[in-house]
């Protein structure tokens, strides 16, 4: 019955119907209904949310703290951790800090030690070497290289031999005075020759070329020849001296060199009955010597110890024959002795059987007849 019922018209506006209205109304009611319940549940779930939120946020802030603690606890535990961790590196670095720093000292002070060997080697070598050069100026001049081997051959034979054994500048027969002579049993002196041809031996050494050397083999050859041709000629006298004489060369090297390159002079001056020695060798000709001399001695004291070898047979004869005696003596008295105890037995034999005698109380003793008395001989 509503359906025509119309609101009176407004000036401008077209008519509306009073239903579609209230319709309209209704309808507007209910959205707004519906919005407000939606706003209130809408709250209620914000407020369900927030206080979720809340009870969130406290169990978070609960499980923070939490959290917080064992962190806090961690770290400290990682703290402690770590300061012993670091005392200890901190003890073993400065153990080995203190052990290096030791043996850094002990190497520094062994080095030191080693520097200052060196040092004193050094000064040995620069010694040395001033020496050598004090020796090659004293080589290259002929009489100064004949002192410094007349002076080593001196030394070698004063500290072997008795002064009484031999000579220095002897001087023989011919008027020719040897460096050294050595005096023998069969009392014929061996003669020493301390000069000795260097300056060949020195351009030997020295040659820079083939042709160099070549030329200073030639001359050591002939100077080698020459001496050892003068050596035969002034000291190998038949029946005054040696039938051999030494050519003493005061180098072991220069021996050495003599004997590698030059073997056909050594047996040519073997053959001159001139020995080349060095050194080493001349101790132990010297050494020879000395048994020889030794022998030599026991030979002319021979006659004496079979003397006294004589006497002391004789000495021991008569005690053998004394000893003889002696027990010959001995052995009378033990017979002596013997045939005492064999008379002292029978008569204690018969002093026994007289004890045994029994005498009767009312008559008279038995008398036995007394022994025949007769004198006892040596062996009763």
């Amino acid at each position: 019955m509503f359906e025509n019922l119309q609101l009176p018209p407004i000036a401008g506006l077209p008519p509306v119907p009073v239903i579609g209205a209230v319709i309209a109304a209704a309808a507007a009611f209910i959205l707004v209904a519906i919005l407000l319940w939606r706003a209130r549940s809408a709250a209620r779930t914000h407020t369900a949310a927030m206080s979720e939120l809340a009870r969130a946020q406290t169990d978070t802030a609960s499980r923070m703290e939490a959290m917080i603690g064992l962190l806090a606890q961690g770290q400290s535990q990682l703290q402690h951790l770590v300061n012993e961790r670091l005392d200890s590196v901190t003890h073993r670095v400065g153990d080995s800090l203190q052990k290096t720093t030791q043996h850094t000292a002990d190497n520094l002070q062994k080095l030191h030690e080693r520097l200052a060997v060196i040092d004193r080697a050094q000064r040995n070598i620069s010694e040395l070497s001033a020496q050598v050069t004090s020796l090659q100026g004293v080589l290259s001049n002929k009489q100064e290289r004949g002192a410094f081997g007349q002076g080593r051959m001196e030394i070698i034979i004063r500290d072997s031999l008795p002064k009484d054994c031999y000579e220095f500048q002897y001087t023989l027969q011919n008027r020719m005075r040897p460096d050294c002579v050595i005096f023998l049993p069969d009392q014929r002196p061996l003669v020493i020759d301390a000069k000795f041809p260097l300056e060949a031996i020195a351009a030997y050494r020295e040659a820079a070329s083939d042709d160099e050397r070549r030329q200073a083999a030639i001359r050591v050859r002939q100077d080698m020849a020459r001496h050892v041709g003068d050596i035969a000629a002034k000291y190998l006298i038949p029946g005054e001296t040696q039938e051999l004489a030494l050519m003493f060369v005061p180098s072991e090297s220069v021996y050495a060199d003599l004997h590698d390159g030059f073997d056909d002079v050594v047996q040519k001056a073997f053959r001159a009955k001139v020995v080349i020695v060095s050194p080493s060798l001349l101790m132990i000709a010297i050494h020879v010597i000395q048994q020889i001399q030794k022998d030599a001695r026991m030979r002319e004291a021979a006659g004496q110890i079979q003397a006294e070898v004589g006497r002391l047979i004789d000495d021991v004869t008569r005690m053998h024959e004394r000893v003889l005696k002696l027990q010959q003596h001995f052995g009378q008295a033990n017979e002596d002795v013997r045939q005492i105890l064999i008379s002292a037995e029978k008569v204690e034999k018969r002093g026994a059987r007289i004890a045994e005698v029994e005498f009767n109380d009312e008559g008279a003793a038995e008398v036995l007849p007394a022994p025949l008395t007769r004198r006892l001989q040596a062996g009763e």
